[in-house]
């Protein structure tokens, strides 16, 4: 017997129910992950929990695809996806990469480290409950991070590939958890419309290049970390230049009215 959505007369298959439900587990698989990743960083194996990450990553690039197809939010009403997704983001993205980063012996020993640590902690906190982290602009509804969007974990990519020292990833700790609370907007790399195809593929690249290194260590091709570092410059490069031009916008409207 098929069961009847409390707003609609239109009957609901218990499959399409189903079928929604798999797209919040395939979400809550991140719970996992990030589990996982911390096992790998506790053993010692930095690579191996840079690989979960990565996994993690395509989970949270495709989980949305998937919810929007799949109309999860319509057929499942009363479950906060969102929410899910924004524990989810905050287990892969932030606690566990930061705690990779302390285990691999990337941070400074003692009271420092642990507070360099809790800094992110601290500041992704605050980001994931604003109510506008993700902001919606413009008449074609451009979506955006505002502020630094809690990259976490592909700045813990970047440390262990360059093996960078305790001081310099000190200092990026710090210049990006106080970027959290600069209003700039970042590029929503599936959901941005301006140059959308451009983004997409130059991240799709991205990810490639990311297995590819992964692959390769402890001495990827320096073309590989080029390319990598080259899609940052594109991707904040472009953050920046899409703030700027919606601040002048919006200066010109003040100005106007």
């Amino acid at each position: 017997m098929r069961d009847v959505n409390a707003e609609s007369t239109v009957p609901i298959s218990p499959w399409l129910r189903l079928r929604a439900s798999a797209v919040h587990l395939y979400t809550a698989s991140g719970a996992v992950l990030a589990l996982l990743i911390l096992v790998a960083a506790y053993n010692g194996r930095a690579v191996t929990a840079l690989w979960l990450g990565l996994a993690a990553l395509m989970v949270d690039s495709t989980d949305g695809l998937l919810a929007r197809r799949f109309r999860v939010k319509e057929l499942l009403p009363s479950f906060d996806g969102r929410r899910l997704d924004d524990i989810m983001d905050y287990m892969t993205y932030v606690l566990a990469p930061i705690l990779l980063l302390w285990s691999s012996g990337y941070l400074p020993s003692g009271a420092f480290g642990v507070t360099l640590a809790a800094l992110p902690l601290l500041a992704s906190s605050y980001q994931f409950c604003r109510v506008d982290a993700k902001t919606e602009d413009g008449a074609k509804t451009e979506h955006f991070f505002l502020g630094f969007p809690s990259y976490w974990n592909v700045l813990a990519f970047y440390v262990i590939v360059f093996d960078l020292g305790a001081a310099m990833v000190s200092v990026i700790l710090l210049v990006c958890s106080l970027l959290v609370f600069v209003p700039i907007r970042y590029v929503y790399p599936s959901r941005t419309m301006y140059v959308r195809k451009l983004t997409l593929t130059l991240t799709t690249l991205w990810l490639a290049s990311y297995a590819g290194i992964l692959i390769q260590m402890p001495d990827p091709h320096p073309v590989l970390r080029a390319f990598s570092l080259l899609y940052l410059v594109y991707y904040f490069g472009l953050s920046l230049y899409i703030s700027g031009k919606m601040l002048k916008g919006h200066r010109a409207e003040q100005i106007e009215a």
